[in-house]
């Protein structure tokens, strides 16, 4: 690790550090990056920014997993990823170093009303309170809010020169797998007033855990307008349960049968558990949670390289990947893309 990198600095002086490389170019901000930054591999490296929204007052904290090939001339593809209640930037690390890997950059939101301060911030008597505060019309709108701002900021600033903007998929778990459908088209109607918050920018969704629409009678209705490609993922003992709130696993297909595009793809890992998709280890069976996150990392990224490339191999890929992990799927939902014919695992 560098001697000093952008997580050492004060939230001023970090900006005044990113906001003055425009001479360097593009190549010279890559080579720059991957030099400073917080952890380095021979693939990829990895930057943290404290990003505050000066409209809202809203910190918004994002860690970038930057490729290595990320270039002006060789701009990459974007995955901005969601955490559910009680995450952190930091989360999902087992997903954004292998899509960094894989040649995608990966950046990941911390949404400060609904992140880890909701398990640490006060008293073990008033974390239903929290939770619930967390779970609020005015929370979802933020989180959305987040999503748009850190769009903008990673676009419009020196490093949007190494991101493709016609390449952006929205991903995220639990909570974040809201965030990503509402970002993706789905609407929510209050007080007679059908909201929509759809982000033009996004062109596929990786959709994990999501849970229900709380407050909303008709799942398809809300989420009739999601059109852009989706991969659905969770497992048959994928059950929420947190203080004052309980989801059951077939919350997940019945978001998957509702979602209005026919462009999705769903897989069903048997077994495991909803933090199982987190990085923690052993949570749904010490054998199967490390198998399940090999598995979904394989899915997502060719998921990612059909949907946003076009990547005939990435085709090939989809088609065997049920195959493979026979083992461990329940059921398997080929994506039905143009030219694609795909395998049906117990559908």
């Amino acid at each position: 690790m560098p001697a000093w990198s952008f997580k050492h600095f004060s939230l001023p002086r970090r900006r005044l550090l990113v906001g003055g490389l425009g001479a360097l170019g593009a190549s010279g901000l890559a080579a720059l990056c991957h030099a400073q930054g917080i952890e380095a591999t021979e693939n990829h490296s990895v930057l943290e920014f404290d990003w505050l929204d000066a409209e809202r007052q809203r910190p918004v904290p994002v860690r970038l997993y930057l490729p290595r090939q990320a270039s002006a001339s060789q701009p990459v593809p974007l995955v901005m990823f969601s955490h559910g209640i009680g995450g952190s930037r930091r989360g999902y690390s087992y997903l954004g170093r292998h899509w960094a890997g894989a040649g995608f950059a990966s950046l990941h939101l911390q949404h400060a009303g609904s992140d880890r301060s909701v398990w640490t911030a006060g008293n073990v008597f008033s974390l239903v309170s929290r939770l619930q505060a967390a779970a609020q019309d005015t929370e979802a709108l933020a989180r959305v809010k987040d999503g748009r701002f850190a769009l903008d900021q990673i676009l419009s600033g020196e490093l949007g020169a190494l991101i493709d903007p016609e390449r952006i998929i929205a991903a995220g778990h639990s909570y974040g797998a809201n965030t990503t459908l509402l970002m993706s088209g789905a609407q929510v109607q209050r007080d007679g007033v059908i909201q929509q918050w759809r982000d033009q920018r996004i062109k596929a969704s990786i959709v994990i855990s999501a849970p229900p629409f709380y407050g909303e009678g008709s799942p398809a209705r809300i989420l009739h307008d999601v059109q852009a490609p989706s991969l659905h993922i969770t497992a048959t003992e994928d059950v929420i349960r947190v203080p004052g709130y309980f989801s059951a696993a077939s919350d997940r297909i019945e978001i998957f049968n509702a979602v209005g595009s026919a462009h999705k793809m769903l897989a069903v890992f048997a077994g495991g558990s909803h933090s199982m998709f987190t990085d923690r280890a052993g949570t749904g069976g010490a054998l199967l949670n490390p198998q399940v996150k090999a598995a979904t990392r394989e899915l997502t990224t060719a998921f990612i390289r059909q949907a946003l490339m076009k990547d005939g191999e990435a085709a090939g890929e989809l088609e065997r990947w049920p195959q493979r992990y026979a083992a461990i799927l329940a059921r398997f939902v080929p994506l039905q893309l143009p030219g694609s014919t795909g395998a049906r695992v117990n559908s």
